[in-house]
């Protein structure tokens, strides 16, 4: 009986556990390991890649493997100026999207129950559009016509200021990266302050502590659980993006992800974009597993008080 209650357990634990293990085996690991063999090979005469074994009676420029995409990725400046760049990029829009969020979950947590769905249900309906539309319509807002620039432009005006262009610059970029990630930080912050205990606000306060002491040594510490995990919704997805800065920045922003798809897609150097692809997914894992790694001491912290 007992073993029989053991195979169960074990089946019932597979039938958990292997649908999602298969798809990240399937959609994440063979590619990366396609991607990773990919970077070790020359690239193909006309784009793509060149054999692994030289074909008979025929000229070719290399084949085999070779470090050759990973000595000119580290050789070359560029190329870590646009890694900076992104980085830049995606802690700016991560810091903007938790100053504006914060202060709307705590709107959201301390609602009435049917306020609070109903802003939640705010929050996500922008995912009921498709995610191009809403770029078009930030390149309809910002455009040099468009009422927004008309009213900025006025106002510089008569401070004498130039006019500026908001449309195809770093604005315009960070406007759109917050616009589509802000969900990603209310979300993660609205669970974790809605499980917080109101009766520790109220002792801190019987024991004649302010609002401000309230929030920054009751709220904020119990909430970073949900700052690191919103920053982390946010950070890692604005680092590989490449749509907003190709739509709304125009040539002069480009980032990793710009880059990664301009290799794949238009030089067709495709050893050279999998070695910027790996670069950046292994980038991404140690910011993933950095955000887990102090999510789990901060837990453990917590509980140990």
């Amino acid at each position: 009986m007992n073993n029989k209650n053991v195979i169960g357990s074990r089946i019932t634990k597979w039938l958990i556990v292997g649908p999602p293990l298969l798809f990240l085996l399937i959609f994440f690991f063979v590619p990366s390991l396609i991607m990773f063999v990919t970077s070790f090979r020359f690239p193909g005469e006309f784009g793509g890649l060149a054999p692994l074994i030289n074909p008979v009676g025929k000229a070719v420029g290399g084949y085999g493997l070779t470090l050759e995409a990973y000595k000119f990725l580290l050789s070359n400046t560029l190329y870590a100026e646009v890694f900076l760049k992104s980085f830049g990029v995606a802690a700016i829009t991560t810091l903007i999207c938790l100053i504006m969020a914060y202060p709307l979950a705590l709107l959201i947590t301390r609602s009435k129950k049917k306020i609070q769905n109903l802003m939640v249900l705010l929050v996500v309906l922008p995912f009921a559009s498709n995610f191009l539309i809403r770029i078009y319509a930030w390149m309809i807002i910002l455009g040099p016509e468009s009422a927004v620039s008309l009213v900025i432009n006025t106002i510089l005006g008569v401070l004498g200021i130039a006019p500026v262009t908001l449309l195809f610059s770093p604005f315009a970029v960070l406007v759109g990266m917050v616009y589509v990630h802000l969900p990603f930080m209310v979300l993660p912050l609205y669970t974790s302050l809605e499980k917080h205990d109101p009766v520790l606000l109220d002792a801190a306060q019987d024991l004649g502590a302010s609002s401000w002491q309230r929030f920054w040594k009751v709220t904020w510490p119990m909430s970073l659980p949900g700052v690191l995990a919103g920053s982390a919704l946010v950070f890692i997805p604005v680092l590989g993006m490449f749509a907003i800065p190709e739509m709304l920045g125009g040539t002069r922003d480009i980032l990793i992800g710009n880059l990664i798809k301009d290799q794949f897609l238009g030089t067709r150097d495709w050893p050279f974009g999998s070695a910027l692809s790996i670069i950046l997914t292994l980038t991404v894992l140690a910011v993933a597993g950095l955000t887990a790694w102090v999510t789990r001491r901060l837990g453990g912290m917590k509980y140990a008080e």
